[in-house]
């Protein structure tokens, strides 16, 4: 069965999301003036709900289903690892390029909580797509993601204009590992780019005392 090649649309392609029909429509999507100054002194800004409970069970849906390399949409994947993880153990299941294959993962890129936000926190410009990325632990087996800066992986890209949005589509808790951020460590500068399924904490090698 042939896959259409879903990144050729730029729009949105299913009724996942509603995208705003006016002006005030948009604004009920865009952040305060606190969220914004926090997230210019901390470098994250959390707890800004982006998916609600339908989208996440589409979208998870979608995800159980093109993580079987068998998948007839798998071709169009920029990079498919079915494990990751330099721990024979433990399993990090990574992939870029869902976008092209599945209509929720296609439109979440439209989401306009999402692009509101980030035209926000990037100075109130218009805001372009750079990748899409599927990190996936299974539940005690999961592998580590290591500590990093998205950055260090983007350098082919000049002036640093870039953000990420990271969305849970399982709970996340300390418990179970969830994502951590160093509030300030946006402004310490450029660090070495480590192995992103290596050591968690490879990166203190290359941190000052202070940091």
């Amino acid at each position: 069965m042939a896959i259409k090649d879903l990144s050729a649309i730029h729009e949105l392609v299913s009724h996942l999301f509603q995208w705003p029909a006016s002006a005030e429509e948009w604004k009920q999507y865009k952040l305060s003036n606190e969220q914004v100054q926090f997230f210019r002194e901390n470098g994250f800004l959390s707890g800004v709900k982006m998916l609600d409970e339908k989208q996440i069970e589409t979208i998870r849906n979608e995800l159980g289903e093109i993580a079987d390399p068998e998948h007839p949409g798998h071709k169009l994947f920029y990079e498919f690892h079915s494990n990751e993880s330099t721990d024979p153990s433990t399993i990090l299941f990574h992939a870029l390029g869902a976008w092209r294959i599945t209509p929720g993962l296609h439109d979440v890129l439209w989401n306009p909580r999402f692009l509101v936000a980030a035209s926000q926190l990037l100075g109130n410009v218009p805001v372009r797509f750079w990748h899409d990325q599927i990190f996936w632990k299974p539940p005690k087996q999961g592998g580590v993601v290591a500590w990093h800066q998205d950055y260090s992986y983007w350098t082919r890209t000049i002036p640093i204009a870039h953000l990420t949005c990271w969305c849970a589509l399982d709970d996340a808790t300390k418990e179970n590992g969830c994502l951590q951020y160093i509030p300030g460590s946006n402004k310490w500068g450029l660090l070495p780019k480590p192995v992103i399924a290596g050591e968690l904490k490879g990166i203190k090698n290359f941190l000052d005392e202070r940091q």
